[in-house]
């Protein structure tokens, strides 16, 4: 299919439009002029009849005739067996007054004993078309009506010519028109791509203006421009993952390196260093299989090739699990975990996925902890859910940076440091689990006040 710019469709529509205008005029006042003038002419003689009927056998019944062959310029007659009773034939030019004529168009209405009739025959006096409308009104009386149709081929050869010049000043307007109406919704749009095509560039500082008075453009370039910042935003984000991934992938693998290259080169003798320097590389093994499972986990949640599976379990017994495996820093680094634990809580969901919901929760609060190394866990029943708490009292979260911690890797002092627990994309992880279980979550922070992450999650019925 061919394409065009949009400033060239609008003319040509444009075009096309005046043009089909301009063959209507065409159409109706010249082509069809003369059927048209006499089909008016007959409705017109019809209306005359009508009012002669009401006016029959009143007082006024001659002086109405008059006037209605005055006032329309028609000729009437109203005929009685072989007498005329009236007519108006010095009243209204055109009239028919040749004998031969007049008999035979009366003579074969008054024999078909129709109630009305139309007849238009040529007026051999005056050499055009004459309408005659023919109305019994009672017994033997008739009513004979006609009007002479005046040549209209002078007439429409006038229009015509009017039409004429009528046609090359609309066209010319129109193409004017159409070009300043083309440049002027064009125009904007053109600057909108201009915009679009640098931003697609990776140039995200440009600004998209329509510089119109346009409603429906005025949107669009406020719509790009969101979308422009979001964009920038993704971008942004792209990059701090990429680094943060890099810096997550390199930081374990040159410690493997380096104390695999010690064991080989120095404490391959001594046992006691030797099996510390084995344990470290399992470790940073370790740290490197549980990145790669959570980046594994993530695109799956986010591609929805991970199916869910719904089953039964005791909501208090997966808590009391989950704490079991952060005991070790309650021995070794003076952590403190309360769980106000409420026991009996059936719910249903997909327990493995639950159970890493509740696991990076308590992880983040972990990472983001206050002076008092406390993390909270508790439980609020609902009338048909229960909603699960989190709490630390670490420095808390701006209003502004809330919707944006739930991205992967996003952190509010936009310093990347390896995480005491977890990969960094642990948030991201949860909000895709509950948003592909259709649960409520979210989050409460107050600035250096700590932060309250929940979700809710239905009983079981």
């Amino acid at each position: 299919m061919k394409r065009d710019s949009l400033k060239n469709k609008i003319w040509l529509y444009f075009t096309f439009f005046s043009i089909f205008i301009l063959a209507g005029l065409w159409l109706f006042q010249v082509i069809f002029f003369s059927v048209y003038y006499e089909f008016q002419k007959t409705l017109e003689l019809s209306r005359i009849a009508s009012k002669i009927a009401s006016a029959y056998n009143t007082a006024s019944f001659e002086s109405t005739l008059d006037n209605l062959a005055f006032q329309n310029d028609v000729c009437i007659e109203v005929i009685s067996g072989e007498l005329i009773k009236y007519s108006s034939m010095n009243l209204a030019k055109g009239c028919l007054d040749n004998q031969t004529e007049a008999y035979t168009y009366k003579k074969t209405f008054v024999e078909s004993g129709l109630a009305k009739k139309k007849y238009t025959i040529v007026n051999t006096r005056f050499k055009n078309k004459t309408i005659i409308y023919a109305l019994r009104l009672e017994g033997d009386t008739y009513i004979f009506i006609n009007a002479s149709l005046e040549p209209t081929g002078s007439t429409t050869k006038i229009l015509a010519g009017q039409l004429i010049y009528a046609t090359m000043i609309v066209l010319l307007l129109s193409f004017l028109l159409a070009y300043f109406v083309s440049k002027k919704v064009s125009s904007p749009i053109i600057k909108l791509k201009d915009a679009a095509l640098e931003m697609s560039k990776g140039n995200y500082d440009v600004a998209f203006k329509s510089d119109s008075d346009i409603e429906e453009l005025d949107d669009l370039a406020l719509t790009l421009n969101q979308a422009r910042e979001e964009l920038s935003k993704t971008e942004a984000l792209r990059r701090e993952l990429l680094a943060n991934v890099s810096h997550d992938l390199k930081t374990p693998l040159t410690m493997i390196k380096a104390y695999a290259e010690m064991v080989r080169d120095l404490t391959y003798n001594n046992e006691e260093k030797r099996n510390a320097n084995l344990n470290t590389i399992i470790d940073e093994t370790e740290r490197l299989n549980v990145l790669v499972g959570d980046l594994l986990s993530l695109s799956k949640l986010q591609s929805n090739v991970d199916s869910l599976k719904l089953e039964t379990f005791s909501l208090h017994e997966v808590i009391l699990n989950i704490l079991d495996k952060f005991k070790y820093l309650e021995e070794t680094k003076g952590y403190h975990f309360i769980y106000e634990n409420k026991e009996n809580m059936e719910v249903v969901a997909d327990k493995a996925k639950m159970q890493q919901v509740i696991y990076n929760l308590i992880g983040n609060a972990v990472n983001y902890v206050g002076k008092d190394k406390t993390v909270i866990v508790s439980i609020l029943e609902e009338e048909e859910s229960y909603k699960v708490h989190i709490t630390d009292h670490g420095k808390g979260i701006e209003k502004e940076e809330l919707e944006r911690i739930w991205d992967k890797y996003y952190k509010i002092d936009k310093t990347h440091k390896r995480n005491q627990f977890g990969t960094g994309l642990g948030l991201s992880i949860v909000k895709n689990i509950l948003v592909k279980h259709n649960y409520e979550y979210g989050v409460e922070s107050i600035k250096e006040n700590g932060s309250t992450f929940y979700f809710c999650i239905p009983k079981k019925k």
